[in-house]
């Protein structure tokens, strides 16, 4: 009996993941998130019904499919921050990079996209959260950074702060998105508010985490 190599059984489940993916997006978009259930997306991929939550266990996850980029963003940019740059410095370089390339991730979905989320309930409170599972893990990765022991509240605290920064710009982003207005003129908006808002940060935070040199 021959077996698939390793890299083409991974190849063989990305591309099914894609399609489950993005036959459920598209089903969503269509009829509204409410309105598809498992066995419509499991019948528009063509695969089982198993299948599909094999794949994404619950179906907020279908249409909200960057969990894992979006939790672990703001932790990854601590981590890989440049030497003699703080968190917040990282932070506030790789949000205006975000911006400036459109990044669904930090909100530029689009105002169909934007609408689905918004229309449904349960949408919003995976979206919530999706916020505070990346606040929590930028506070691990702080905390792992600085050296904190278990009982320093500084990282969480630091967290709160620069998390709750990037969950206001997103929650802007997706107003003007609904409102009407395109993606330059949001990235221009967007743009501007960061820089008050880090700005009204760099007095506590302007010297933490910063990667020795």
């Amino acid at each position: 009996m021959t077996t698939q190599p390793t890299g083409l059984r991974a190849l063989k489940k990305r591309q099914t993941r894609e399609n489950i993916s993005n036959q459920a997006t598209r089903l969503f978009l269509e009829r509204g998130f409410d309105n598809v259930t498992i066995a419509d997306v499991a019948a528009a991929a063509q695969v089982a019904k198993m299948t599909v939550t094999n794949y994404f266990p619950r179906k907020e996850d279908l249409a909200l499919d960057m969990q894992d980029v979006f939790v672990q963003q703001l932790a990854n940019t601590v981590r890989e921050r440049q030497p003699g740059e703080s968190a917040l410095t990282a932070l506030r370089r790789a949000y205006l990079a975000s911006v400036a390339a459109h990044d669904p991730v930090i909100g530029f979905s689009g105002p169909q996209f934007a609408r689905m989320i918004t229309d449904s309930a349960a949408l919003v409170a995976r979206l919530r959260e999706f916020h505070d599972d990346r606040e929590k893990a930028l506070a691990a990765a702080l905390a792992e950074e600085t050296g904190a022991p278990d009982d320093d509240i500084a990282p969480r605290v630091a967290a709160t702060q620069l998390a709750g920064i990037h969950r206001l710009l997103f929650e802007e982003t997706m107003r003007r998105t609904l409102a009407g207005h395109d993606n330059d003129d949001i990235a221009q908006a967007v743009t501007r508010y960061a820089s008050v808002a880090f700005e009204a940060l760099a007095p506590s935070l302007a010297s933490y985490a910063i990667r020795p040199m």
